[in-house]
Formats: C-alpha cells, structure tokens, sequence
C-alpha cells in the first residue's frame, strides 16, 4: 500500500470533479477547488471521517469493496479503478462483461435523475446503485449479497420478491426473467454465473426448469409495467433502458405519463422514504 500516493490520487480526483459533475448545487459560498472530502464521502457510502483518513495517509487499508465505491463516487475510469486498486496494494479487478463498476458517463447521467426513480442493474438483474425514489418505490436493491443479488434468483426463491408485481402479472415476468437468464447464459458461455443460477433454479423450482426448457431468448417487456407499492397502491409506469454494452449494465428509468394518477403517485415517493423489504 503507498498511502502517499493513493492520498494524493484521491485528492486529486476530488478536486477535478466539480458538484455540477455529480449533481450536487454549488452554492455561493464555494471557496473549495472541486468536490469536499464530505460529499465524497456522501457519493461513496461511508463517513466523512473514515474518507478523510485516507486522504490524510492515516487509517487502516481500504477493503476491495471500499476501493470499489471510492472508484464509483469519484467516477473514475476502468484504468484510474485499477490504478486505485494498486495503490491501495490489492490486485485489479477482472474486467469481465459483468463487471460491477460503473462507468463515469453512466453515473453521470444517474446523478441528474436524484428526483426520478432509477437504477443501474447489471444483466443478471443485480442492482448496482439506485436513486433515492428508486429505492422508495421497489426497496433497497442493493442491500443483497451472493445469489440473492440477482433479481431472477430471488423472483423464484423468495416469495416475498413477488409482492412488487400484480399476481396477475406473474406469470408474464418469470418468462421474461428466465428469457433475460437465458440471454445472459448465451453471452457468458459455459462456466459463468448465469449457468450456476440457471442450475440451481432448475433444481429448486419447477416452474423455472419448464421455462428454462422453453429456450426463449430476451423477451419483449410489455409497457407499462405495474408495481405495487404497500401505501400508494398500483402504479403505471413506463421503463426506459439505457445500456453500456462494454460492462454489460443498463440504466432503467420509471416514469409515468404527465397528469395520470400514477405520475402524482410518484411525487409522493420520497414522503414515504425506502420502501421496507418484503412489502
């Protein structure tokens, strides 16, 4: 680990970002070249104190996990992650299809949805980062760890995934989720996770294993898609995707359309906070 270096690497990410960048106001009152070490701190997940220390050479190493959201709030490149990664004396991530860094224009493009629900979501449905009203209106994506980060996993694991979803819409999204598997099966190859969670579904649930032997690939997404929320009830939504092909990520967007019950719904997201798990 060169705690020079990597302070002075952070330092110097952090003040060639300006708020504008990450969708922060800059305020009149500004004296500070680029971003403070707290709001980074904000955009990584973790204190202010624990950022701070890194900056200032002190502190125990950063864990791979930390390093990885340190690269995603400062938006920085495959090559300044890995750089990253060195600094801090770990090895560099494997740059695989379904890598879990974001890539900086992605994020940016997220940083100006703060007040829209929306998520970047890898292709085994794992929810990589979400917006405050994304979290509000489908629950904390990001919170799952091993298998059960992957929505198809849980879609037929957990009962309670189902509860988002109009039961008369079941149906219609387990064919679709098996057919997003298959895809992503295709594109992997033998070997990859999307086989490992194609096997375990076929051993564990019958309705995916007479899916799965279907063989249907990506299957078109009937819009407008229903979520249920546990206090506003059914709302109608529109899902637009935005896909980074190298990472193998995509950018869902909900909206509703202007002056339908389910678009003023949506302006109440953020009374009611992160939707409780299992509701």
């Amino acid at each position: 680990m060169d705690r020079a270096q990597l302070a002075d690497f952070l330092r110097t990410r952090r003040e060639a970002l300006q708020p504008e960048d990450v969708g922060l106001p800059r305020g009149p009152r500004r004296r500070t070249s680029g971003l403070r070490r707290e709001e980074v701190a904000s955009l990584c997940g973790m204190s202010a104190d624990y950022y701070s220390r890194i900056e200032q050479q002190r502190g125990p190493q950063p864990s791979e996990p930390m390093l990885a959201s340190i690269a995603r709030g400062l938006h920085l490149s495959l090559d300044e992650r890995d750089h990253l990664f060195r600094l801090a004396g770990h090895n560099t991530p494997s740059r695989t299809l379904r890598g879990d860094h974001i890539t900086p224009g992605l994020m940016r493009v997220l940083d100006r949805l703060e007040d829209t629900p929306a998520q970047v979501v890898t292709d085994l449905a794992e929810t990589l980062t979400q917006t405050r009203p994304a979290a509000a209106l489908l629950g904390d994506e990001t919170r799952f760890s091993g298998l059960e980060r992957s929505l198809v996993y849980r879609w037929f694991t957990d009962p309670a995934t189902r509860l988002l979803y109009p039961e008369a819409d079941h149906e219609r999204h387990s064919r679709f989720f098996t057919s997003e598997l298959r895809a992503a099966y295709s594109r992997q190859g033998r070997g990859g996770r999307a086989e490992r969670i194609a096997g375990l579904l076929r051993d564990s649930s019958a309705e995916f294993a007479a899916l799965w032997a279907a063989h249907e690939v990506s299957l078109p997404r009937n819009e407008p898609k229903r979520i249920v929320h546990p206090d506003l009830g059914v709302l109608e939504l529109h899902c637009q995707k935005l896909m980074d092909p190298e990472q193998a990520q995509t950018l869902l967007v909900y909206t509703a359309t202007p002056g339908t019950e389910s678009h003023e719904k949506l302006q109440l997201l953020n009374v009611f906070g992160v939707r409780a798990p299992g509701t």
